[in-house]
């Protein structure tokens, strides 16, 4: 049986903060050697239920997320599997090259957990709102880089990579989004692309936020007569290869989206892809080369090209181009 947009079903509206939360919790029951640490942002993470019942597994760093990093990586040596808790920016920006040196470069077990990425971090303004964060992460060799789109599956995530050996970057946001993948996270295997609707015309790869601005826009192309494929690309590294050029060999043309800038983002990825095996025309949705500014989350969407009749555009102008 095909799979349609049409039958995506929003259960309701949730930040996806609040599934790493949860996701930490269970995580935390689950398995006795998770340790979380945070840089003095504890209620923004959600981590509340998990420090109540595990206080022992739980250190307040304070703001000083380099020191945290080093701490995490001194953990995993030790056999824990630290989770590190703060704003995206301060998760890579502040702390690349404790990454870089302490986690990355000697394959430590660090999950590095990011809350409030990109635009829709709101009006807390430019300085938080990084918009380069994936691209630092996935050029860092051995980093796994997750940027699952609702709260059910960033609450999957969250558990999965308890499981996952070596370094992950998990990036997800502040406000409340529509929540529609399966409560139980069935359709979240790390590494796996997640494809949501079946089509023939135009493959549209989203990731974050952003997959249900892609959701939105292929059901408008749809009204139009034009068949979409859209996929959720959710694992960035290691991207899901094969399901992108299953897509793209069928419809022949493609459009990203990212709530991130189209310069080292899920846009180079795929289209890094094509053009070694199968090239295409791609048109890309997301900041172009820009920092953002304060703001609502959908103003600031909209300013910056990444609501869905943008991506609707896009679309149609990379239709005009096969």
């Amino acid at each position: 049986m095909s799979k349609s947009l049409k039958d995506i079903q929003v259960q309701n509206e949730k930040e996806t903060r609040g599934g790493f939360g949860e996701g930490i919790y269970e995580a935390g029951k689950e398995n006795e050697q998770v340790v979380v640490l945070t840089a003095d942002l504890a209620g923004s993470l959600k981590l509340g239920p998990f420090i109540k019942e595990f206080p022992d597994r739980f250190i307040q760093c304070g703001i000083a997320e380099a020191n945290m990093i080093g701490v995490a990586a001194g953990l995993t040596i030790g056999g824990k599997i630290p989770y590190t808790t703060t704003f995206a920016n301060f998760s890579t920006g502040r702390v690349y090259d404790q990454i870089r040196q302490s986690v990355a470069y000697s394959g430590k077990n660090v999950k590095i957990c990011a809350s409030h990425a990109g635009l829709t971090l709101g009006e807390d303004g430019a300085t938080h709102q990084i918009l380069e964060d994936i691209g630092l992460m996935k050029m860092l060799p051995g980093m796994t880089v997750i940027v699952p789109c609702d709260f059910n599956q960033t609450k999957a995530a969250t558990k999965a990579i308890a499981h996952y050996e070596g370094p992950v970057y998990l990036r997800f946001g502040r406000p409340k989004w529509p929540n529609f993948t399966s409560v139980d996270g069935a359709d979240f295997v790390i590494g796996k692309a997640q494809q949501l609707s079946e089509g023939s015309d135009i493959s549209i790869f989203a990731c974050g936020h952003m997959v249900w601005k892609a959701i939105e826009a292929g059901r408008i192309l749809e009204e139009k007569g034009i068949s979409v494929e859209v996929i959720n690309i959710h694992t960035i590294k290691p991207l899901d290869e094969e399901a992108v050029l299953n897509s793209i060999k069928k419809t022949k043309c493609a459009v990203t989206v990212e709530e991130h800038n189209i310069i080292g983002g899920l846009g180079d990825s795929i289209a890094q892809v094509a053009a070694k095996h199968f090239p295409i025309p791609i048109e890309y949705v997301g900041t172009k080369d820009t920092f953002g500014e304060s703001g609502t989350p959908t103003q600031l969407l909209t300013k910056y090209g990444l609501d869905t009749p943008n991506v609707v555009a896009a679309a149609e102008k990379v239709l005009a181009r096969k």
